[in-house]
């Protein structure tokens, strides 16, 4: 077997599908914890679409999780992957739409989103007054000029695609 070959099969010691898996671990984990750590740390507040970009990490950590249970290059460790890369695919999709929002390039979201259902008036209105006010078309931070929207969307449908690419691969190895 050449060089070559054998390099293609074992990057940084792993082969393409626990690769794969352990990307579909790690990047949305590193991206909620960048997002919570903004939140808490920088005093960075979410709005609606924010929270619908974390919910979709969130659920790319479960079937993540659980391809660890089986050998990376079985079918069962191969599909659990896939569905967290989905996830990760679909929370990208809404950073492509949320940024798209900020950009002025689409409406957004028109209708309040709080919730309060089951609150007096006074609840209610001490709720509404405690709340940071946070708007999806203003962006709160920029990094080299692109929002946290916008890295969102580029690093989470960078990430699947190469999750992806990674099992398809590691299928033909």
């Amino acid at each position: 077997m050449s060089q070559a070959v054998a390099a293609e099969r074992s990057i940084a010691g792993f082969s393409p599908a626990a690769l794969a898996r352990l990307i579909a671990l790690l990047l949305p984990a590193a991206l909620l914890a960048g997002a919570f750590g903004s939140e808490y740390l920088g005093g960075l507040h979410p709005c609606e679409m924010c929270w619908w970009q974390r919910y979709a990490h969130l659920a790319a950590l479960f079937p993540a999780l659980l391809a660890f249970t089986a050998p990376a290059d079985t079918s069962r460790a191969r599909t659990l992957t896939l569905l967290a890369a989905f996830c990760i695919a679909v929370s990208g999709a809404i950073g492509v739409y949320h940024a798209g929002v900020e950009a002025k390039i689409f409406e957004g979201l028109t209708e309040c989103t709080a919730t309060g259902k089951g609150l007096s008036t006074a609840d209610l209105l001490k709720q509404i007054s405690h709340a940071p006010l946070v708007r999806c078309d203003e962006v709160q931070f920029r990094f080299l000029g692109i929002s946290m929207a916008g890295w969102n969307a580029i690093l989470s449908l960078g990430g699947a695609a190469l999750i992806l690419i990674l099992s398809l691969r590691g299928r033909r190895a």
